[in-house]
């Protein structure tokens, strides 16, 4: 009997320990049919700053993971801010609950992504005095789009400088440069609002038909024009290891928002990690769960929201 009670005593202690240890509460709410996501509220702390994080492409979950690519980067994100005093709400894609109950839309489009983000905004705004967007690569443009419903500061996390159709069109000439005229003649298209089925198979994965009109109405924005009309506090984070988004669109986005605080990190990849090896190693790290957010990230995102929050109070 006693050697069944002590390793019940110990995990006792060791759960006592964590929970001491997490100095902030942790509650599911959902915001409406779309979007169901996880507050973070520090509990030593009256009346917190809120940072509303929304996630990159794909099915990306609340905590940054995909069904293939587990990485809790997003969570390990809001965890070291709520431990420091910042709540933080994070927010499963509506494409994950469309997923998970088998009701997926396929008529669905960029700009519902903005809707979800701007509903979410809308929700704790009568519960913050401010709130912080934080949009990690698409959602950067995502959360650019959304600060119109009402926030007090926005940071791009690895968000691209240019459209999609010119990240697309560069990244061909630069990995297939055969495809070139083929991949300018598809975009004219769809930047037109209209589809085609002409286009190389090897180009299926980024044209297929039920893709284009997602990627048309995606292509209509342009991070450029839009981070020029935020009249907020714009904090700018890209990392020289990011194999996604390279640090010139952070510096093009810096371009078009003279005001912006810009933070290159060394080393730093996508996912806000370490990396202090080769590709291998950093493609690896979209599916390992041991690597830490940089304690650089969380440095420079406090201290840009008690900047933001000291010009709130004057």
């Amino acid at each position: 009997m006693t050697k069944h009670i002590l390793p019940l005593v110990c995990l006792f202690i060791s759960m006592t320990i964590f929970t001491e240890a997490q100095n902030f509460s942790s509650t599911d709410i959902t915001i409406n049919r779309y979007i169901d996501g996880t507050l973070l509220a520090p509990e030593s702390v009256e009346n917190p700053q809120l940072v509303i994080m929304i996630a990159g492409s794909g099915p990306t979950d609340r905590n940054g993971n995909q069904s293939f690519m587990r990485n809790d980067m997003l969570k390990k994100l809001a965890e070291k801010l709520s431990e420091n005093g910042v709540a933080t709400f994070r927010y499963d894609k509506r494409v994950v609950k469309q997923l998970k109950t088998g009701t997926f839309d396929n008529n669905i489009r960029f700009d519902d992504f903005v809707t979800d983000a701007k509903s979410v905004v809308t929700y704790f705004k009568s519960s913050y005095a401010s709130i912080t967007i934080a949009g990690h690569s698409q959602g950067s443009l995502v959360g650019l789009l959304a600060a119109d419903a009402g926030v007090n500061s926005f940071i791009s996390l690895a968000g691209a400088g240019n459209s999609i159709d010119q990240i697309i069109l560069e990244q061909i000439t630069k990995t297939a440069p055969f495809f070139t005229e083929d991949t300018k003649r598809v975009l004219e298209i769809l930047k037109n609002g209209e589809t085609t089925t002409e286009f190389p198979p090897a180009l299926a994965s980024i044209f297929s038909l039920d893709i284009q009109p997602f990627m048309s109405n995606w292509m209509q924005y342009n991070p450029q024009k839009l981070i020029e009309r935020l009249e907020i506090p714009v904090l700018i984070i890209n990392g020289t290891k990011d194999l996604q988004v390279s640090t010139a669109e952070a510096q093009l986005l810096k371009a078009h928002k003279k005001d912006a605080e810009l933070v290159i990190i060394e080393n730093m990849n996508h996912l806000l990690f370490e990396i202090s090896g080769d590709d291998l190693e950093n493609t690896k790290s979209y599916n390992e769960m041991n690597h830490p957010v940089m304690p650089k990230v969380i440095s420079v995102i406090l201290n840009f929201i008690k900047k933001d929050k000291s010009t709130i109070e004057k």
